[in-house]
């Protein structure tokens, strides 16, 4: 401390004795006056830029004028080459490098010829003050120049060497509303200032000195003769070596007024006004995959006009790191007539039946279904909802692969009913669907088969969760986007038991004259066709690709040709086609994560579990611990007399006589389902009418409901590591609509007299009820134990 206070000490007597010469005092003073002035009138470098997008692989997709109407593009340090640097600094200001902002022996030299002259015969200006005079123009006086030798000086103050010979660049007037090197570069020589040869880095630095005279593609002869003698002494500075300065004099000069960049308009736009402020904008868009989608989306647009289809949108997503790789908003900007300017990727639209695979997916992870699960896709009235099919007929029980694959309405409409709407749109919503958000409230049943909001860009991200084991990420459409953390949306499991699915090409999507062809790719894929045929939906996804495709009319005008299969899916199979062909990445295989994925031995007849009556099992996938493990019952057994005429109940079967058999066990919608189509099925005999207890006597309607299924009394086990449901069934009199069934005197299902309930059980003694619509009630008790 000692030391460091003698030091301080020195210090200040130098300076006071420095302070008493006067020299000093006026630099000191002069000192103050200039930062006071500095902090005062700062000087401000908020230059208008015009906007650029690139692609991932920095070349320009879109340009943009400035604010000011300027084609002014920002020109970054790496853009500005050594040879660049070295032909504009030798020419414009040699000591750039060393001077503070002005040079001083060039201004005496300058001053002394203007005042021999008596005019001005050459200039002192450096770069640094040539670029304080293209951010502040001034008309030509002594006090300008007092102001430009100011802030001069600033600038060397407050910013590198580099970032002023940058923003000189950048502001260098190239003649009508061009402005910059970069600019001056793009649009004349189509090409970015990294790849100009010699010869054209000359050209251009000899333009901002004569703009109206040495106009490129007008007076290109004059241009090349003034570039060629700058050439000529380069060559006597060796500023370069010969064998450059001579491919340079004999290069060829062509140079025209070209139009800016267009490509990728649509996201060009978007991106433009989500980032204002950046002169330079590097969206994730492949260059090669972008303009190949653009030719294919025109061209297909162009064939499809005949059938009065004049829209279609494509959206490519890498399924690694979930960037945009292409984006086509539609198949001609420019065509005003049929609102080409409107960006389908974002336009709400009704999806059909393309969320159907979110939902299956939903299932499989709530354990309602595997992929054999026998569907009723039979008529169905849902609470006065009567949904058809696509093609207006019925497949009668159909496996829940079948069904997806078919895109059937009727069985997703009841897996929706018992998966909830609500877990499907708080899924969606966790997904990101904003309109979704918006019509939650008003959502039912409908919203399956399109009856929602949805748009392309959320579709596409959807389907990436797909070939990513359920998990859903933001998309990526700019380097500067943050990567968030994914959503899950449905487990690794269920991920790949719909990608299998999807993966099937016995299925009626598949386009007219596809099912023979080569040209099909691998890849997994659901259309969509909302009411109307008004939109019409492909995506599909491999292991490196999701792409999505919509065709329809912005106006939303409906076309008799218009599908999913044979509108949409062309384009898709085109794309992946021309794209990812033989896709090297392979196929989907079970996830590592997916460890609850097993396989079990089924009943073709339903998919449950095989019970008594099974005698061909087939193998089916399920998830561990959740899908239902429960016994087959597509058959039960009957006890009836010899001649099949009558059936007995437990109460009226006789000592000797009765006969066991077996009869199909199906609802009443299948059994109606197939004397409707008068397919044959056997039907259990009416009940002994001799039974005391048969219903329609006085004491059995008091009674009320007989439980038939449990039987009172019994003690049933469960395996604790299966999720096993039991079933409950009863008998109503005649008349009887509805019945309610209790757990331990809670509510657990209301249903029909003949629909079989499930039920998860658990240890211990349990009390089940059944209440009819009469408001009679019966009770049994039974015991539950772990095996």
């Amino acid at each position: 401390m000692a030391m460091f206070g003698s030091i301080m000490s020195n210090v200040r007597g130098i300076i006071k004795r420095l302070a008493k010469y006067r020299l000093v005092k006026t630099l000191l003073v002069a000192l103050l006056i200039f930062f006071g002035l500095d902090f005062s009138f700062p000087i401000r470098n908020r230059v208008p830029y015009s906007t650029i997008i690139t692609a991932r692989d920095g070349s320009i997709l879109h340009a943009f004028l400035s604010r000011d109407d300027k084609w002014r593009m920002y020109a970054e340090l790496d853009d500005i080459t050594p040879t660049l640097r070295n032909a504009i600094l030798f020419k414009e200001d040699k000591y750039f490098w060393y001077h503070p902002g002005f040079n001083p022996i060039a201004m005496i030299r300058a001053a002394a010829r203007n005042l021999l002259t008596g005019r001005r015969t050459s200039g002192a200006s450096t770069i640094t003050m040539q670029t304080v005079r293209l951010l502040e123009p001034r008309e030509r006086t002594y006090i300008s120049k007092f102001i430009e030798l100011f802030r001069a000086l600033q600038l060397e103050l407050h910013y590198s060497k580099d970032e002023i010979l940058q923003l000189y660049l950048n502001l260098i007037p190239y003649g009508g509303n061009i402005e910059g090197l970069k600019s001056a570069s793009l649009l004349y020589f189509g090409k970015s200032p990294a790849l100009l040869s010699l010869a054209e880095l000359t050209t251009l630095t000899i333009i901002p000195n004569r703009p109206s005279s040495l106009r490129l593609g007008i007076h290109n002869a004059l241009v090349v003769q003034e570039r060629n003698r700058w050439l000529a002494r380069f060559r006597t500075s060796h500023l370069f070596n010969e064998t450059t300065i001579a491919d340079a004099l004999n290069e060829p000069l062509v140079a025209y007024r070209r139009e800016a960049p267009q490509r990728a308009p649509h996201l060009s736009r978007r991106l433009r006004l989500e980032n204002r402020d950046l002169p330079i904008i590097r969206s994730s868009l492949s260059p090669t995959i972008q303009s190949t989608a653009e030719r294919l989306v025109q061209q297909y647009a162009n064939r499809i006009r005949a059938y009065n289809i004049h829209n279609s949108a494509v959206l490519i997503v890498d399924n690694l790191s979930h960037e945009v790789v292409a984006y086509v908003g539609s198949a001609d900007f420019g065509n005003t007539f049929d609102g080409g300017q409107v960006d389908g990727v974002r336009a709400i639209r009704s999806p059909g039946s393309a969320l159907k695979p979110l939902l299956y997916g939903l299932a499989f992870d709530a354990g309602i279904i595997t992929p054999k699960t026998k569907l009723a896709d039979v008529p169905t009235n849902f609470g006065g909802y009567e949904p058809d099919n696509y093609d207006r007929r019925f497949n009668g029980p159909v496996t829940a692969e079948f069904a997806l694959a078919n895109s059937l309405n009727i069985p997703a409409v009841a897996l929706l009913k018992e998966v909830g709407t609500p877990a499907l749109v708080s899924t969606l919503q966790k997904a990101g669907f904003s309109a979704i958000r918006k019509q939650a409230k008003a959502l039912g049943l409908s919203m399956i088969l399109g009856g929602c909001g949805v748009t392309l860009e959320e579709m596409t991200r959807l389907y990436t969760g797909l070939a990513n084991e359920g998990q859903v990420s933001p998309l990526v459409f700019t380097s500067s986007d943050r990567r968030t953390e994914s959503v899950s949306l449905l487990s690794p499991e269920a991920a790949y038991l719909v990608t299998h699915t999807l993966t099937q090409i016995t299925r009626p999507d598949l386009p007219n004259n596809f099912d023979n062809s080569y040209h099909l790719p691998r890849i997994a894929w659901k259309t969509g066709t909302s009411y109307g045929r008004r939109d019409a939906w492909s995506i599909g996804y491999n292991q490196r690709y999701t792409i999505g495709v919509w065709v329809g009319n912005f106006s939303g005008a409906g076309v008799a040709e218009l599908s999913g299969a044979n509108t949409a899916t062309p384009l898709l199979f085109q794309l992946f086609n021309v794209l990812d062909y033989n896709a090297p990445t392979g196929w989907f295989k079970i996830p590592k994560a997916a460890t609850k994925l097993s396989s079990r031995l089924i009943c073709p007849e339903t998919g449950d579990v095989p019970g008594e009556f099974c005698t061909n099992p087939v193998t089916d996938y399920c998830i561990m611990g959740i899908s239902r493990y429960r016994r087959c019952q597509h058959r039960k057994a009957v006890f009836t007399n010899e001649a099949r005429t009558i059936s007995y109940c437990a109460h009226c079967m006789p000592d000797s006589g009765a006969v066991r058999r077996d009869y199909p066990n199906v609802s009443p919608e299948i059994r109606a389902f197939y004397q409707s189509h008068s397919i044959p099925i056997e039907a259990v005999p009416p009940h002994n009418p001799a039974c005391e207890r048969v219903f329609g006597s006085q004491n059995a309607e008091q009674a009320g409901p007989l439980i038939t299924s449990l039987n009172n009394g019994s003690e049933y086990f469960i395996n604790p590591k299966q999720q096993t449901e039991l079933e409950l069934a009863c008998q109503v009199p005649t008349g009887v609509q509805t019945v309610f069934w209790y757990l331990n005197d809670k509510l657990y299902r209301r249903a029909k007299p003949t629909e079989a309930v499930f039920f998860k059980p658990r240890p211990g003694l349990l009390k089940i009820s059944c209440a009819d619509d009469r408001g009679q009630s019966r009770d049994i008790r039974v015991i539950i134990k772990n095996e």
